[in-house]
């Protein structure tokens, strides 16, 4: 998965919509975007979209609850899981714990509602609040069911008092650098997919694809979008070229063939067992995106 479009849970028209921007993923918000009152709305509205969804073809549908600290997530659950959503974005996550936690709800709902033990994932978003930067480390053997670790900027900056969470030249200030870097770092360890936080203004995609490339280029593997108009740069960023994916099949190749050899000479460059390693993720992530 390279894209995952937030999808306001209680906007029929939009979801629908959402099912035809091309995103790998949505994630079906129940949190942020939608106001209070319309939070019970929202839970039969998301719903009903995943039943109405269900077996097509089409992006993974995930639903993004409302924080465990809320009071409103089990209803969230109780609701949302008859629709069998492939997985739960977790916002306001504190380090593998909550991920446990989660994972214990959902066992109870796959149950009670006759799902498969365990099918469901999560995502979990770990760096909104300044304790959880301290606990990003702590998600790796938290569930079988962590998918994915993302990270996001906002939420951090209201609970440290920051003013912004970027520096004059746009780019991100130290503090939100560090909690980026921290989930690539996380998920990494925790060996699940790295997600790059989203790209906020939407109408810049000269902005969006070089933040895209960087994320790309320091890691990640894929980036949230807000947008549906987001969606194809994401995904072009994040598929291999052709280029790439060649070079890294003579990789592969090469080292099939020389399997004792640490080092081998391709087209003038020295390529060690590192390089094998990272031409090994570039196919795996050409086979998924159906270019290689």
């Amino acid at each position: 998965m390279r894209s995952f479009l937030f999808v306001p849970g209680d906007d029929p028209k939009k979801l629908s919509k959402g099912l035809a921007s091309g995103a790998d993923a949505l994630f079906i918000d129940l949190e942020d975007a939608v106001a209070p009152a319309r939070k019970e709305a929202a839970r039969g509205i998301a719903t009903d979209f995943l039943r109405e969804a269900a077996g097509k073809p089409g992006p993974k549908l995930f639903v993004r609850i409302n924080a465990l600290d809320s009071g409103l997530t089990d209803g969230d659950l109780d609701a949302v899981m008859q629709g069998a959503p492939h997985g739960i974005v977790l916002p306001k996550a504190c380090g593998g714990r909550d991920v446990t936690h989660l994972g214990a709800k959902l066992a109870v709902r796959e149950a009670e509602y006759g799902l498969a033990d365990g099918n469901t994932r999560i995502i979990a978003i770990g760096t909104e609040t300044a304790a959880a930067l301290f606990e990003m480390g702590r998600f790796a053997r938290s569930s079988p069911r962590l998918a994915g670790l993302t990270w996001g900027g906002e939420d951090l900056a209201a609970d440290i008092g920051a003013e912004t969470n970027k520096a004059p030249d746009g780019g991100y200030s130290e503090p939100f650098r560090l909690a980026r870097n921290l989930c690539l770092f996380g998920a990494v360890t925790a060996g699940v997919l790295p997600i790059d936080s989203v790209y906020t203004d939407f109408r810049n995609e000269a902005g969006l694809i070089a933040e895209t490339e960087q994320a790309r280029r320091d890691g990640f593997q894929g980036k949230m979008a807000i947008h549906p108009g987001q969606v194809a740069a994401i995904n072009r960023v994040f598929t291999p070229t052709p280029e790439a994916v060649a070079f890294s099949r003579r990789i592969v190749e090469a080292f099939a063939a020389n399997p004792d050899a640490g080092v081998i000479g391709i087209e003038g460059k020295m390529i060690d067992r590192p390089h094998l390693k990272q031409a090994e993720r570039i196919l795996a992530r050409a086979i998924a995106a159906g270019v290689a």
